[in-house]
């Protein structure tokens, strides 16, 4: 498909534009009171804590993501169901790594570092729609898994009788390839509806069809509260159930004095669950709270408009910054989860480490020995 000359400018910017279209009936959300000099320092410095944390965030991701793909796939993890959850997460947190939160640094924060830098390559026709499908699916897809990790954990701790019967290997199979069979169909809009286009500057954007903008807008809105608000709500009414099943479990194991390996194997895989799932509500609620600003304050919800402070949207776009940083933590704060809290994935970490060191240690050369008849190796 041709690039056209449009003024759209790219999706990440039309969202911070949207800043400007303030409403007369959300006025208490205007914030006209801020100094220039004390905005354009907010403005730096989340632009500034954009472009160095987040290759920070990039590197742990990968590697973490990486080593416990290999930790929960390991012989002594991989027939738990709660493992193939984990191992799952971990693919698609990785995938958003590379093809989200990458890629929007290389767009943002290179550039800011280097403003030479001009990366063509990613605003080429076919590759913006498979970058955005792929980026859209794998944010669903780890959104989803933890609600499912969270229902695993309910069920096994609130419903111990079903347990065998819902909480198998073959039953978890069949939950995580429906959450990415969902997910993959749900964010088919998004391809359909971007394309390539060349701004007022000549600069090309992988942005949203012009002409689709209302239906863009409410597809993107739905999709953000099914990866934020509705598993927030889901993870959070499980999780107090959970607690307090567990603190009633609790008196009556101290009454009996009966603690056993997979009484304390459950209740560790129960412990990095409520931690997991803590931290995506906190990491996500800042994000959040932010994109509903804007989406009360579109111009697609009210016809009468009127544009703030260039002030304001400086401010506005600095915070931007920060809460999209604290966002993608989401994408690599696990692996430190697991091994704060994880015994039995530390172990399987230092068996991992020490495997790796004995056969660099044992690793021989083979030696060719020549004779008579045939050669012969050592």
């Amino acid at each position: 498909m041709k690039a056209v000359t449009c003024t759209t400018e790219s999706l990440y910017e039309r969202l911070l534009m949207m800043l400007k279209n303030e409403t007369n009936i959300t006025e208490f959300l205007q914030l006209n009171t801020f100094s220039r000099e004390g905005t354009n320092n907010i403005y730096t410095m989340g632009r500034t804590f954009f472009a160095y944390f987040t290759p920070i965030i990039i590197i742990i991701g990968i590697v973490g993501n990486l080593l416990s793909l290999h930790v929960f796939l390991s012989q002594n993890l991989r027939s738990l169901s709660a493992s193939r959850y984990l191992a799952a997460l971990s693919v698609s947190d990785l995938i958003t790594i590379i093809f989200y939160v990458s890629v929007e640094w290389i767009r943002r924060g290179l550039t800011y570092l280097f403003p030479t830098t001009n990366v063509k390559i990613l605003d080429i026709e076919g590759l913006c729609q498979f970058q955005l499908y792929i980026s859209y699916a794998s944010r669903f897809v780890s959104a989803w898994l933890v609600v499912s990790f969270t229902i695993e954990r309910y069920v096994s701790i609130c419903h111990p009788l079903v347990r065998r019967n819902i909480c198998t290997n073959r039953s978890t199979r069949k939950v995580i390839s429906g959450v990415i069979l969902v997910s993959c169909t749900t964010v088919l809009y998004k391809p359909a509806l971007s394309g390539i286009y060349k701004g007022a500057t000549g600069t090309l954007y992988c942005t949203s069809l012009p002409h689709y903008g209302l239906l863009s807008f409410s597809c993107d809105s739905i999709y953000a509260v099914f990866i934020t608000f509705v598993p927030f709500v889901v993870i959070t009414i499980l999780n107090v159930l959970i607690i307090r099943n567990l603190l009633k479990q609790r008196k009556n194991e101290i009454c009996r004095q009966i603690v056993t390996k997979v009484s304390v194997i459950r209740l560790e895989f129960t412990v990095i669950h409520l931690a997991l799932s803590i931290c995506f509500i906190l990491l996500n609620i800042p994000y959040f709270i932010l994109w509903f600003r804007n989406f009360l304050l579109s111009k697609y919800l009210f016809n009468s408009v009127v544009s703030s402070s260039v002030i304001n949207l400086k401010y506005w776009q600095g915070m931007l910054y920060f809460v999209r940083t604290i966002f993608y933590m989401n994408y690599c704060i696990n692996v430190l989860l697991y091994l704060t809290l994880g015994a039995y994935f530390r172990h399987e970490v230092r068996v991992l480490l020490t495997l790796a060191r004995f056969r660099r240690k044992s690793f021989v050369f083979p030696i060719t020995v020549q004779t008579d008849s045939n050669q012969t190796r050592l």
